[in-house]
Protein backbone atom coordinates (compact mmCIF):
# COMPACT_ATOMS: atom_id res chain seq x y z
CA UNK A 1 0.00 0.00 0.00
CA UNK A 2 1.39 3.06 -0.78
CA UNK A 3 2.06 5.98 1.71
CA UNK A 4 3.30 9.56 0.88
CA UNK A 5 7.25 10.41 2.57
CA UNK A 6 6.94 14.36 3.20
CA UNK A 7 10.01 16.37 4.60
CA UNK A 8 8.55 19.72 6.39
CA UNK A 9 9.92 23.15 6.38
CA UNK A 10 9.89 24.53 2.83
CA UNK A 11 8.28 27.45 1.49
CA UNK A 12 5.82 27.10 -0.97
CA UNK A 13 6.11 29.06 -3.43
CA UNK A 14 4.95 29.37 -7.62
CA UNK A 15 1.37 28.76 -9.76
CA UNK A 16 -0.73 25.99 -8.74
CA UNK A 17 -3.24 24.88 -11.14
CA UNK A 18 -6.74 23.46 -9.82
CA UNK A 19 -8.41 21.03 -11.25
CA UNK A 20 -11.81 20.30 -12.29
CA UNK A 21 -14.02 19.48 -9.14
CA UNK A 22 -14.98 16.34 -8.36
CA UNK A 23 -18.03 17.27 -7.01
CA UNK A 24 -19.58 18.83 -9.80
CA UNK A 25 -18.45 16.57 -12.52
CA UNK A 26 -20.14 13.61 -10.93
CA UNK A 27 -23.48 14.60 -11.15
CA UNK A 28 -22.52 16.43 -14.40
CA UNK A 29 -21.45 12.75 -15.93
CA UNK A 30 -24.67 11.14 -14.70
CA UNK A 31 -26.54 13.99 -16.57
CA UNK A 32 -25.77 11.89 -19.60
CA UNK A 33 -28.28 9.18 -18.98
CA UNK A 34 -31.10 12.22 -19.77
CA UNK A 35 -30.59 12.17 -22.96
CA UNK A 36 -29.69 9.83 -26.42
CA UNK A 37 -27.32 12.93 -27.68
CA UNK A 38 -23.92 13.26 -26.48
CA UNK A 39 -22.82 15.20 -23.41
CA UNK A 40 -19.19 16.51 -24.08
CA UNK A 41 -17.45 17.62 -20.28
CA UNK A 42 -13.78 18.88 -20.28
CA UNK A 43 -12.01 19.87 -17.31
CA UNK A 44 -12.55 17.15 -15.71
CA UNK A 45 -10.10 15.38 -13.26
CA UNK A 46 -7.94 12.22 -13.29
CA UNK A 47 -9.29 10.59 -9.94
CA UNK A 48 -10.21 7.10 -8.68
CA UNK A 49 -13.45 8.11 -8.40
CA UNK A 50 -14.01 9.53 -12.05
CA UNK A 51 -12.95 5.99 -12.64
CA UNK A 52 -15.48 4.24 -10.96
CA UNK A 53 -18.21 6.22 -11.83
CA UNK A 54 -17.66 6.04 -15.71
CA UNK A 55 -17.43 2.39 -15.25
CA UNK A 56 -20.59 2.46 -13.28
CA UNK A 57 -21.94 4.35 -16.15
CA UNK A 58 -20.70 2.23 -18.96
CA UNK A 59 -22.67 -0.79 -17.60
CA UNK A 60 -25.87 1.37 -18.43
CA UNK A 61 -25.37 1.62 -21.79
CA UNK A 62 -23.12 4.93 -21.45
CA UNK A 63 -20.52 5.02 -24.53
CA UNK A 64 -17.52 6.99 -23.77
CA UNK A 65 -14.56 8.97 -25.56
CA UNK A 66 -12.10 10.94 -24.55
CA UNK A 67 -9.22 12.87 -25.56
CA UNK A 68 -6.81 15.73 -24.14
CA UNK A 69 -5.40 13.25 -21.98
CA UNK A 70 -8.70 12.12 -20.45
CA UNK A 71 -10.01 15.70 -19.70
CA UNK A 72 -12.57 16.00 -22.29
CA UNK A 73 -14.72 12.97 -21.97
CA UNK A 74 -17.86 12.53 -24.55
CA UNK A 75 -20.94 10.55 -22.98
CA UNK A 76 -23.29 9.26 -25.20
CA UNK A 77 -26.11 6.81 -24.15
CA UNK A 78 -28.16 5.76 -27.43
CA UNK A 79 -30.32 3.09 -25.10
CA UNK A 80 -30.50 2.75 -21.14
CA UNK A 81 -29.26 -0.75 -21.82
CA UNK A 82 -29.55 -2.22 -17.74
CA UNK A 83 -31.25 -0.21 -14.97
CA UNK A 84 -29.54 -2.03 -12.08
CA UNK A 85 -26.75 -0.52 -10.40
CA UNK A 86 -25.00 -3.28 -8.51
CA UNK A 87 -23.81 -3.23 -4.96
CA UNK A 88 -19.60 -4.03 -6.31
CA UNK A 89 -19.68 -0.78 -7.32
CA UNK A 90 -21.59 1.52 -5.58
CA UNK A 91 -20.55 0.01 -2.47
CA UNK A 92 -17.00 1.98 -3.56
CA UNK A 93 -18.27 5.56 -3.88
CA UNK A 94 -21.24 6.99 -2.22
CA UNK A 95 -22.18 9.35 -5.39
CA UNK A 96 -23.11 6.56 -7.07
CA UNK A 97 -26.61 7.06 -6.14
CA UNK A 98 -26.51 9.50 -8.77
CA UNK A 99 -27.74 7.48 -11.27
CA UNK A 100 -31.35 6.65 -9.61
CA UNK A 101 -32.95 9.97 -10.71
CA UNK A 102 -31.60 9.88 -14.10
CA UNK A 103 -32.88 6.26 -14.90
CA UNK A 104 -35.71 6.70 -13.39
CA UNK A 105 -37.00 10.02 -15.47
CA UNK A 106 -35.65 8.52 -18.43
CA UNK A 107 -36.77 4.85 -18.10
CA UNK A 108 -39.78 5.01 -15.86
CA UNK A 109 -37.63 2.63 -13.41
CA UNK A 110 -34.87 1.88 -11.58
CA UNK A 111 -32.98 -0.42 -8.77
CA UNK A 112 -29.82 1.17 -7.52
CA UNK A 113 -27.72 -0.44 -4.38
CA UNK A 114 -27.71 1.15 -0.91
CA UNK A 115 -24.58 3.03 -1.16
CA UNK A 116 -23.82 1.38 2.75
CA UNK A 117 -21.78 3.00 5.67
CA UNK A 118 -19.63 5.80 5.46
CA UNK A 119 -16.44 6.97 7.17
CA UNK A 120 -16.78 9.85 8.43
CA UNK A 121 -20.99 9.37 10.03
CA UNK A 122 -24.74 8.60 9.11
CA UNK A 123 -25.55 9.68 5.14
CA UNK A 124 -29.05 8.22 4.74
CA UNK A 125 -31.09 8.30 1.46
CA UNK A 126 -34.09 8.97 2.64
CA UNK A 127 -34.47 12.18 1.19
CA UNK A 128 -33.42 11.24 -2.08
CA UNK A 129 -36.60 8.65 -1.58
CA UNK A 130 -39.03 11.20 -0.03
CA UNK A 131 -38.21 13.96 -2.96
CA UNK A 132 -39.40 10.78 -6.02
CA UNK A 133 -42.11 9.46 -3.83
CA UNK A 134 -43.51 13.41 -4.35
CA UNK A 135 -43.05 12.79 -7.90
CA UNK A 136 -45.05 9.98 -8.07
CA UNK A 137 -42.87 6.76 -7.66
CA UNK A 138 -43.24 3.82 -5.84
CA UNK A 139 -40.81 2.74 -3.79
CA UNK A 140 -39.17 -0.55 -2.81
CA UNK A 141 -36.50 -1.26 -0.02
CA UNK A 142 -35.31 -5.44 -0.50
CA UNK A 143 -32.11 -7.24 -0.12
CA UNK A 144 -29.85 -3.89 0.07
CA UNK A 145 -31.64 -2.28 -3.16
CA UNK A 146 -33.55 0.86 -3.50
CA UNK A 147 -36.46 -0.10 -6.57
CA UNK A 148 -38.66 3.29 -7.87
CA UNK A 149 -40.59 2.91 -10.66
CA UNK A 150 -42.93 5.48 -11.91
CA UNK A 151 -46.53 3.82 -12.31
CA UNK A 152 -47.09 5.56 -15.43
CA UNK A 153 -43.94 5.24 -16.78
CA UNK A 154 -43.02 8.84 -16.44
CA UNK A 155 -42.42 10.56 -12.73
CA UNK A 156 -44.78 13.99 -12.16
CA UNK A 157 -44.32 17.33 -11.41
CA UNK A 158 -44.54 17.96 -7.79
CA UNK A 159 -43.77 20.03 -4.59
CA UNK A 160 -40.58 18.44 -2.96
CA UNK A 161 -39.07 20.39 0.31
CA UNK A 162 -36.38 18.91 1.90
CA UNK A 163 -36.62 19.38 5.96
CA UNK A 164 -32.64 19.66 5.91
CA UNK A 165 -30.16 20.51 3.06
CA UNK A 166 -29.31 17.81 1.44
CA UNK A 167 -26.53 18.41 -1.40
CA UNK A 168 -26.96 14.62 -3.23
CA UNK A 169 -30.96 15.10 -2.99
CA UNK A 170 -30.98 18.24 -4.63
CA UNK A 171 -29.20 16.57 -7.29
CA UNK A 172 -31.03 13.74 -7.84
CA UNK A 173 -34.38 15.31 -7.83
CA UNK A 174 -33.16 18.24 -9.94
CA UNK A 175 -32.01 15.82 -12.68
CA UNK A 176 -35.36 13.63 -12.55
CA UNK A 177 -37.58 16.89 -12.41
CA UNK A 178 -36.01 17.67 -15.76
CA UNK A 179 -37.76 15.35 -17.50
CA UNK A 180 -41.20 15.06 -15.38
CA UNK A 181 -44.75 15.99 -16.48
CA UNK A 182 -45.19 19.16 -15.27
CA UNK A 183 -43.37 21.49 -12.78
CA UNK A 184 -41.59 20.61 -9.97
CA UNK A 185 -40.75 23.13 -7.25
CA UNK A 186 -37.71 21.95 -4.70
CA UNK A 187 -37.79 23.93 -1.58
CA UNK A 188 -34.92 24.44 0.88
CA UNK A 189 -32.48 23.03 -2.12
CA UNK A 190 -29.03 22.95 -1.29
CA UNK A 191 -27.32 26.04 -2.93
CA UNK A 192 -23.66 24.67 -3.27
CA UNK A 193 -21.84 26.16 -6.50
CA UNK A 194 -21.66 22.77 -7.71
CA UNK A 195 -25.30 22.54 -7.98
CA UNK A 196 -25.43 25.73 -9.84
CA UNK A 197 -22.81 24.13 -12.34
CA UNK A 198 -25.68 21.31 -12.59
CA UNK A 199 -28.53 23.39 -13.22
CA UNK A 200 -26.49 25.44 -15.50
CA UNK A 201 -25.29 22.02 -17.77
CA UNK A 202 -28.62 21.09 -17.62
CA UNK A 203 -30.26 23.97 -19.05
CA UNK A 204 -27.75 24.11 -21.66
CA UNK A 205 -29.52 20.43 -22.61
CA UNK A 206 -32.47 22.03 -22.92
CA UNK A 207 -33.89 21.66 -19.19
CA UNK A 208 -36.10 24.62 -18.08
CA UNK A 209 -34.62 25.61 -14.53
CA UNK A 210 -35.41 28.77 -12.60
CA UNK A 211 -34.06 30.02 -8.99
CA UNK A 212 -30.36 28.78 -9.62
CA UNK A 213 -28.24 29.76 -6.92
CA UNK A 214 -31.19 30.37 -4.73
CA UNK A 215 -33.33 28.07 -1.94
CA UNK A 216 -35.79 27.40 -3.96
CA UNK A 217 -35.49 25.49 -8.01
CA UNK A 218 -38.55 25.62 -10.11
CA UNK A 219 -38.16 23.32 -12.97
CA UNK A 220 -40.92 23.00 -15.85
CA UNK A 221 -40.47 18.59 -17.35
CA UNK A 222 -39.37 18.83 -21.07
CA UNK A 223 -40.36 15.82 -23.68
CA UNK A 224 -35.88 15.22 -24.43
CA UNK A 225 -33.03 16.60 -23.71
CA UNK A 226 -29.99 17.21 -25.82
CA UNK A 227 -26.47 17.22 -25.38
CA UNK A 228 -24.09 19.80 -25.04
CA UNK A 229 -20.54 20.62 -24.37
CA UNK A 230 -19.82 21.69 -20.75
CA UNK A 231 -16.78 22.92 -18.89
CA UNK A 232 -16.70 21.64 -15.30
CA UNK A 233 -16.11 24.48 -12.18
CA UNK A 234 -12.53 24.30 -10.64
CA UNK A 235 -13.10 22.04 -7.41
CA UNK A 236 -13.16 24.93 -4.45
CA UNK A 237 -11.93 22.54 -2.18
CA UNK A 238 -8.62 21.99 -3.66
CA UNK A 239 -8.16 25.45 -3.97
CA UNK A 240 -8.97 26.24 -0.09
CA UNK A 241 -6.57 23.35 0.87
CA UNK A 242 -3.74 24.82 -1.36
CA UNK A 243 -4.59 28.33 0.25
CA UNK A 244 -4.19 26.85 3.61
CA UNK A 245 -1.09 25.02 2.51
CA UNK A 246 0.60 28.58 0.95
CA UNK A 247 -0.30 30.06 4.54
CA UNK A 248 1.17 27.22 6.64
CA UNK A 249 4.20 27.46 5.25
CA UNK A 250 4.40 31.37 4.37
CA UNK A 251 4.66 31.11 0.94
CA UNK A 252 3.22 32.29 -1.72
CA UNK A 253 0.94 30.56 -4.22
CA UNK A 254 -1.17 31.60 -7.41
CA UNK A 255 -3.78 29.29 -7.84
CA UNK A 256 -5.00 29.13 -11.70
CA UNK A 257 -8.73 29.15 -11.95
CA UNK A 258 -11.82 30.39 -12.94
CA UNK A 259 -13.63 32.11 -10.10
CA UNK A 260 -12.02 31.16 -6.96
CA UNK A 261 -12.53 33.79 -5.07
CA UNK A 262 -16.40 33.47 -5.76
CA UNK A 263 -16.64 29.90 -5.46
CA UNK A 264 -14.29 29.60 -2.83
CA UNK A 265 -17.25 31.77 -0.38
CA UNK A 266 -16.96 30.83 3.36
CA UNK A 267 -13.58 29.67 3.07
CA UNK A 268 -12.40 32.73 2.15
CA UNK A 269 -14.11 34.48 4.94
CA UNK A 270 -12.56 32.50 7.57
CA UNK A 271 -9.51 32.25 6.41
CA UNK A 272 -9.37 36.12 6.45
CA UNK A 273 -9.93 36.11 9.75
CA UNK A 274 -6.72 33.88 10.08
CA UNK A 275 -4.89 36.79 8.11
CA UNK A 276 -4.56 35.24 5.16
CA UNK A 277 -4.73 37.40 2.33
CA UNK A 278 -6.14 36.52 -1.17
CA UNK A 279 -5.19 38.77 -4.23
CA UNK A 280 -7.18 38.51 -7.83
CA UNK A 281 -5.33 37.93 -10.78
CA UNK A 282 -6.03 37.24 -14.35
CA UNK A 283 -5.38 33.71 -14.15
CA UNK A 284 -6.48 33.26 -10.53
CA UNK A 285 -5.84 34.30 -7.03
CA UNK A 286 -2.60 34.82 -5.23
CA UNK A 287 -2.73 33.43 -1.53
CA UNK A 288 -0.15 34.87 1.42
CA UNK A 289 0.11 34.91 4.80
CA UNK A 290 -0.07 38.34 5.45
CA UNK A 291 0.15 38.32 9.52
CA UNK A 292 3.43 37.58 11.98
CA UNK A 293 1.28 34.82 12.86
CA UNK A 294 -1.73 32.55 12.07
CA UNK A 295 -4.86 33.98 14.20
CA UNK A 296 -6.82 32.04 16.13
CA UNK A 297 -10.49 31.58 14.38
CA UNK A 298 -13.70 29.86 16.04
CA UNK A 299 -15.93 28.24 13.35
CA UNK A 300 -18.47 26.28 12.64
CA UNK A 301 -19.41 24.18 9.87
CA UNK A 302 -22.58 24.58 7.79
CA UNK A 303 -24.18 24.60 4.24
CA UNK A 304 -23.37 26.79 1.68
CA UNK A 305 -22.74 30.08 2.25
CA UNK A 306 -21.41 29.12 5.46
CA UNK A 307 -17.67 27.25 6.16
CA UNK A 308 -17.84 23.89 4.46
CA UNK A 309 -17.18 20.46 6.28
CA UNK A 310 -15.18 19.40 3.39
CA UNK A 311 -12.50 22.27 4.86
CA UNK A 312 -12.85 21.24 8.39
CA UNK A 313 -9.57 19.06 8.59
CA UNK A 314 -7.73 21.74 6.80
CA UNK A 315 -8.28 24.63 8.91
CA UNK A 316 -8.25 22.30 11.99
CA UNK A 317 -4.29 21.54 10.59
CA UNK A 318 -3.88 25.26 9.82
CA UNK A 319 -5.44 25.99 13.68
CA UNK A 320 -2.59 23.75 15.45
CA UNK A 321 0.12 26.53 14.36
CA UNK A 322 -2.27 29.55 15.40
CA UNK A 323 -1.43 32.37 17.91
CA UNK A 324 -3.58 31.40 20.27
CA UNK A 325 -6.70 29.34 20.62
CA UNK A 326 -9.55 28.25 17.73
CA UNK A 327 -12.89 26.23 18.29
CA UNK A 328 -14.00 24.53 15.39
CA UNK A 329 -17.86 23.08 15.71
CA UNK A 330 -18.55 20.47 13.44
CA UNK A 331 -22.31 20.60 12.72
CA UNK A 332 -22.87 18.04 9.39
CA UNK A 333 -21.17 15.26 10.09
CA UNK A 334 -21.10 13.74 13.79
CA UNK A 335 -17.67 11.82 13.10
CA UNK A 336 -15.43 13.87 11.85
CA UNK A 337 -12.87 14.34 13.77
CA UNK A 338 -11.04 11.37 13.05
CA UNK A 339 -7.62 13.02 11.72
CA UNK A 340 -7.71 14.41 15.55
CA UNK A 341 -5.87 11.79 17.27
CA UNK A 342 -3.49 11.72 14.22
CA UNK A 343 -2.94 15.44 14.45
CA UNK A 344 -2.02 15.35 18.04
CA UNK A 345 1.02 12.37 17.40
CA UNK A 346 2.78 15.11 15.60
CA UNK A 347 2.51 17.54 18.65
CA UNK A 348 -0.84 18.85 17.98
CA UNK A 349 -2.79 20.03 21.25
CA UNK A 350 -6.35 19.72 20.57
CA UNK A 351 -8.85 18.69 23.07
CA UNK A 352 -12.37 17.75 21.55
CA UNK A 353 -15.75 18.03 23.31
CA UNK A 354 -18.30 15.93 21.67
CA UNK A 355 -19.14 17.90 18.29
CA UNK A 356 -16.31 20.42 19.25
CA UNK A 357 -12.62 20.54 18.95
CA UNK A 358 -10.75 23.16 20.77
CA UNK A 359 -7.00 23.18 19.23
CA UNK A 360 -4.29 25.14 20.94
CA UNK A 361 -1.79 26.64 18.88
CA UNK A 362 2.10 25.66 19.40
CA UNK A 363 5.39 26.81 17.57
CA UNK A 364 6.04 23.42 15.78
CA UNK A 365 4.38 19.82 14.74
CA UNK A 366 6.94 17.00 14.41
CA UNK A 367 6.86 14.59 12.00
CA UNK A 368 5.49 11.18 12.44
CA UNK A 369 4.15 8.17 10.71
CA UNK A 370 0.29 8.74 10.76
CA UNK A 371 -2.63 6.92 9.24
CA UNK A 372 -5.65 8.31 6.92
CA UNK A 373 -9.03 7.57 8.01
CA UNK A 374 -10.91 9.77 4.82
CA UNK A 375 -10.17 12.07 2.20
CA UNK A 376 -9.89 15.46 3.83
CA UNK A 377 -8.56 14.01 6.92
CA UNK A 378 -5.78 12.93 4.75
CA UNK A 379 -4.90 16.56 3.19
CA UNK A 380 -5.02 17.62 7.21
CA UNK A 381 -2.21 15.49 7.42
CA UNK A 382 -0.32 16.26 4.27
CA UNK A 383 -0.54 20.31 5.34
CA UNK A 384 1.18 19.43 8.56
CA UNK A 385 3.66 17.30 7.14
CA UNK A 386 4.92 20.53 4.85
CA UNK A 387 5.10 22.10 8.12
CA UNK A 388 6.37 19.75 10.79
CA UNK A 389 10.45 19.45 12.10
CA UNK A 390 11.76 15.88 10.33
CA UNK A 391 9.32 13.62 7.79
CA UNK A 392 6.27 12.74 8.14
CA UNK A 393 4.84 9.37 6.95
CA UNK A 394 0.84 9.35 5.51
CA UNK A 395 -0.39 5.81 5.33
CA UNK A 396 -3.68 5.06 3.83
CA UNK A 397 -3.25 7.39 0.77
CA UNK A 398 -5.55 5.54 -1.30
CA UNK A 399 -8.45 7.97 -0.14
CA UNK A 400 -6.27 11.40 -1.82
CA UNK A 401 -6.87 9.47 -4.55
CA UNK A 402 -10.19 9.95 -4.99
CA UNK A 403 -10.02 13.48 -4.98
CA UNK A 404 -6.67 15.64 -5.14
CA UNK A 405 -5.30 15.03 -8.51
CA UNK A 406 -1.67 14.80 -8.84
CA UNK A 407 -1.01 16.10 -5.27
CA UNK A 408 2.24 14.90 -5.20
CA UNK A 409 3.47 16.65 -8.75
CA UNK A 410 1.90 19.70 -7.99
CA UNK A 411 3.35 20.48 -4.31
CA UNK A 412 6.70 18.96 -5.61
CA UNK A 413 6.39 22.20 -8.43
CA UNK A 414 6.03 24.75 -6.00
CA UNK A 415 9.28 23.56 -3.63
CA UNK A 416 7.44 20.82 -0.96
CA UNK A 417 10.25 18.09 -0.46
CA UNK A 418 7.45 14.94 -1.03
CA UNK A 419 7.14 11.47 -2.39
CA UNK A 420 5.08 8.65 -2.89
CA UNK A 421 6.35 4.86 -2.08
CA UNK A 422 4.87 1.61 -1.15
CA UNK A 423 5.23 1.08 2.14
CA UNK A 424 5.30 -2.56 3.05
CA UNK A 425 4.91 -2.61 6.56
CA UNK A 426 1.32 -1.30 6.16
Amino acid sequence: MDRLAITGGFRLEGQLPISGAKNAALPLMCASLLTKDTLTLSNLPHLADIKTLTMLLQGHGVETTSENDGRTVSFTTPNITNTVAPYDIVRKMRASILVLGPLLAREGEATVSLPGGCAIGNRPIDLHLKGFEAMGAKIELEEGYVRAVAPDGRLTGGKVHFPTVSVGATENILMAATLASGETVIENAAREPEIADLANCLNAMGAKIEGIGTRTLTVTGVETLHGTEYAVMPDRIEAGSYAIAAAMTRGELELMGDNLIEVMTGTVGVLKEAGVEFKETDGGVIVTLGSEKIKGVDVTTQPYPGFPTDMQAQLMAMMTLCDSASVINESIFENRFMHVPELCRMGADITMHGSTAIVRGVEQLLGAPVMATDLRASMSLVLAGLVADRQTFVNRIYHLDRGYERLVEKLSAVGAKITRDANLGI
